[in-house]
């Protein structure tokens, strides 16, 4: 009977040893588990640099933006409308002058050009000023000797009937003498053009020689038929 007790006594001990590594590597492997998905839950996403109005690109979505980098992203865009606006009314303001004083037929430029053109081709003014190709026409004198940087004296005005007016004087200058050139030009609201009321040439020592000259009885004596509102 003793040896029969002894053999009982052993194998509760051997079932015991052979459960226990089987709960370790399962308690292990929990606990494993755990740490794993605290770890992910606890780690903070990627931090974005505060929005203002001077480092704005427009990458973060405006529901993203709290309410003061919603007034930075708003000052931001309407600056920039802004510079687009003024630089829309600088363009326009270029492009009206270059078209009024260059480009049209009706500009400061174009008639500058025509006077001086008149000057060269005149017999008069060639006698007294030498070679047309060797005149040469300029504004008033300043502290830049490039004689193309002179501007020329102009003046517009418009009288209450709606009549232009153009006004100007430069100087010519040739091999053998110089002298100023002074021009006054008009355009009534029925008139397509400028017209010369006078152009003439002033050189010292010699008379004035008028290349255009509106004949002033003409204008006055001539009446124009009206009628139904309608010039005849």
């Amino acid at each position: 009977m003793k040896p029969s007790m002894s053999i009982l006594a052993i194998r509760p001990a051997s079932t015991t040893i052979a459960t226990a590594p089987a709960i370790r590597p399962f308690l292990c492997a929990r606990q494993y588990a755990t740490q794993n998905s605290l770890g992910t839950t606890a780690q903070p996403g990627p931090r974005r640099r505060k929005v203002t109005a001077f480092n704005d690109d427009g990458r973060v979505p405006w529901n993203q933006l709290s309410a003061g980098e919603k007034t930075a992203r708003a000052t931001q865009q309407s600056f920039n409308f802004g510079l687009v606006i003024v630089g829309i009314v600088l363009t326009g303001g270029v492009t009206y002058f270059l078209w009024s004083d260059v480009f049209s037929p009706d500009g400061k430029t174009a008639q500058f050009n025509r006077a001086v053109d008149k000057v060269r081709q005149d017999a008069r003014c060639l006698e007294i000023l030498g070679r047309g190709k060797k005149i040469s026409a300029h504004g008033d004198e300043t502290f830049n000797s490039w004689r193309r940087a002179r501007p020329v004296s102009s003046m517009n005005r418009q009288d209450p009937d709606g009549t232009e007016h153009l006004l100007m004087h430069f100087y010519v200058q040739g091999p053998k003498d110089n002298g100023t050139v002074r021009l006054h030009m008009f355009k009534r609201p029925d008139m397509s053009e400028f017209e010369y009321k006078y152009l003439f040439l002033d050189v010292k020592r010699h008379e004035r020689i008028y290349l255009e000259k509106q004949d002033e009885s003409k204008v006055k004596g001539k009446k124009q038929l009206s009628f139904f509102g309608i010039k005849w």
